[in-house]
């Protein structure tokens, strides 16, 4: 391997995890770690003093022009939106999954979504990625000055929205074994008990497939969807644990084809959100987790 491969390869996984974070897709982080790819491939090495930061660079400014687009096509988007669920398999290697585990909670990934790509762009570079003013300033071209101003903003719009990172992974794991027993069984009293006062349930169809349209808010709604799911699909439904976007979640299986990915937010008492991402197109990186 020659050195300009080598350096790529050792930046990729820092890469990818802003990409997919950026554009809250797979498929386009991979595109932009691609392009970024190609850029390298052609630039004059000995004029790059950092090929890291150039790398980040040349990523988070196609990110942000890609993010302008996808933004567009989002507001036309049938039903409610998610990011696009990571799995572990898709994440070989312990170095590349610690690069992308961190800040990757679909209610984290949601909220970003009503930041402006720059303002994106500029709080992960500095909260998740640990660049300096200076460094995101030249990043993202602007003076350090705006630079703060998108962090401070960023920072004022997603204060009730970061993960709860002190919540009791056993605690909250516990939570999913019961919220699994409860579907499997078809408990409406104990699926209702699990679910805090305003839990939400956002699930992502795409217009591919039938799904709630809407977001649901509070217990009763949430039951009656749940025990609705598990009557029309009884015991053609199997429900399986699986590392998701870095946190254990739940594979939905329909004759053992996968139907949907759920993970669930808690505070370590009671599950305050449920994603279920049921778009087909979103659930191409789930085969190897299924097996």
């Amino acid at each position: 391997m020659n050195d300009k491969a080598e350096l790529f390869d050792q930046a990729r996984p820092r890469l990818l995890g802003l990409g997919y974070r950026l554009l809250g897709t797979r498929m386009d982080a991979e595109d932009l770690v691609q392009d970024a790819w190609f850029r390298w491939s052609e630039a004059d090495h000995k004029q790059i003093a950092d090929p890291q930061a150039w790398l980040v660079t040349v990523v988070t400014r196609l990110g942000i022009d890609r993010l302008r687009q996808l933004k567009r096509r989002r507001e036309e988007y049938s039903g409610p939106w998610l990011p696009e669920p990571v799995f572990d398999d898709m994440v070989p290697g312990a170095e590349r999954l610690a690069e992308m585990a961190s800040d990757l909670s679909m209610a984290f990934l949601l909220a970003m979504e009503r930041l402006s790509a720059q303002e994106r762009a500029a709080f992960l570079l500095r909260e998740v990625f640990d660049y300096s003013y200076d460094e995101i300033a030249a990043m993202i071209g602007k003076s350090p000055v705006a630079s703060r101003q998108a962090i401070s903003r960023a920072r004022a719009r997603l204060r009730d929205e970061r993960p709860r990172f002190d919540v009791d992974p056993a605690a909250h794991r516990q939570l999913l074994e019961r919220f699994v027993a409860a579907m499997a069984q078809g408990d409406a009293k104990a699926f209702a008990s699990l679910l805090a006062e305003e839990v939400r349930w956002i699930a992502d169809g795409g217009g591919r497939v039938r799904a709630a349209s809407r977001v649901l808010h509070g217990v009763r709604a949430a039951t009656r969807l749940a025990m609705g799911l598990q009557r029309s699909w009884r015991d053609r439904l199997q429900m399986r644990l699986a590392l998701i976007n870095g946190q254990t979640g739940v594979l939905l299986l329909l004759d053992g084809q996968l139907r949907s990915v759920v993970l669930l937010e808690s505070d370590g008492r009671a599950i305050t959100g449920i994603y279920s991402v049921v778009n087909p197109d979103k659930l191409r990186g789930a085969s190897g987790s299924c097996h």
